[in-house]
């Protein structure tokens, strides 16, 4: 599977399934109105053929293919926006990105992200094309803290079989809902789209969801009235990961107005990547990084009595 080619073989369980809804099922990242879409353009194969009707009802060993096409022109452009570099060299740029910043363009928000202001500062890889230049993996609007950004296309495949490979050290803290009677624990849960609500992701106890094993680990630092602050490690790194896991068992992310509620003494998500950590493309030697808590942070464990002081 590439960024423009993915191809599946439907198993046993898979029988039966409507196409349209298998391939939202297999690849979270297409929405059931994309895959129809794409059925109708033509650049859905299954077995071979492309006239097959969205409802096709999916046989045992059926193979199929989907070849998204180029994005419509939208280019990036540069521009002089702060953004605070951890680290750089030739081959990657390693940022702590802000609360509110977008990643990287997208409908809704064709400036002012991360993306523009690394463009304004250095040449990026060019594999994700003029759209996600040098993203090899993201962080939500709300959510701060770091990531690395692929200079190269030599070290965007690098870093990206890192990830794949899940030889990539992440570790957030967080403020959740709730108390929790043991202080460590593991949530082993696949994640997909959500099918009632295609903007947000779920865990899903469907078999057919294997492909989309995830895994959070979790240890409380402290608990007060009602509220946990949390270091997470992310063994996988689905889409939302962190906040659908925590809302699956009952403790959402503080602030969380999409799998929680929102709450207005911390706007968005408290959700910090506060630790990164990966095999260098070019020297092959791990590095680590570490971001302090930000102040709406900071904020947050004092108004709620999770400081230790």
């Amino acid at each position: 599977m590439t960024d423009n080619f993915y191809e599946f073989t439907a198993g046993t369980a898979d029988s039966g399934l409507r196409l349209d809804k298998a391939i939202t099922v297999f690849f979270p990242e297409i929405s059931r109105s994309q895959a129809v879409k794409l059925l109708e353009c033509g650049h859905i194969h299954v077995n071979g053929k492309t006239s097959v009707n969205k409802k096709y009802p999916l046989c045992k060993n059926d193979v199929i293919t989907i070849e998204i096409p180029e994005a419509e022109p939208l280019e990036a452009i540069p521009q002089d926006i702060p953004i605070d570099i951890v680290f750089e060299d030739e081959s990657i740029i390693v940022v702590d990105k802000k609360k509110g910043m977008v990643v990287h363009p997208a409908p809704g928000n064709h400036d002012g992200t991360l993306v523009n202001a690394l463009l304004f500062h250095c040449e990026l890889s060019g594999i994700n094309g003029v759209i996600r230049p040098g993203i090899v993996h993201r962080i939500d609007k709300n959510t701060s803290g770091l990531l690395v950004v692929a200079k190269t296309d030599a070290a965007h495949k690098h870093l990206s079989e890192l990830i794949k490979n899940h030889d990539f050290t992440r570790e957030y803290l967080t403020v959740s809902l709730g108390g929790f009677k043991e202080n460590e624990g593991v949530i082993e849960a696949p994640i997909g789209r959500n099918p009632h609500d295609r903007k947000k992701m779920c865990v899903i106890k469907d078999e057919r969801t294997a492909k989309r094993y995830a895994k959070t680990e979790y240890t409380v630092i402290n608990s007060h009235g009602g509220f946990s602050f949390l270091r997470v490690k992310l063994y996988t790194g689905r889409t939302h990961q962190i906040r659908v896991h925590l809302s699956s068992i009952g403790h959402p992310v503080f602030g969380d107005d999409v799998y929680g509620k929102p709450d207005k003494r911390c706007e968005g998500q408290c959700l910090h990547a506060a630790k990164l950590g990966f095999v260098h493309p070019v020297s092959s030697e791990y590095m680590e990084f570490e971001s302090p808590l930000p102040d709406y942070f900071k904020n947050v464990l004092e108004k709620l009595k999770l400081t230790d002081e």
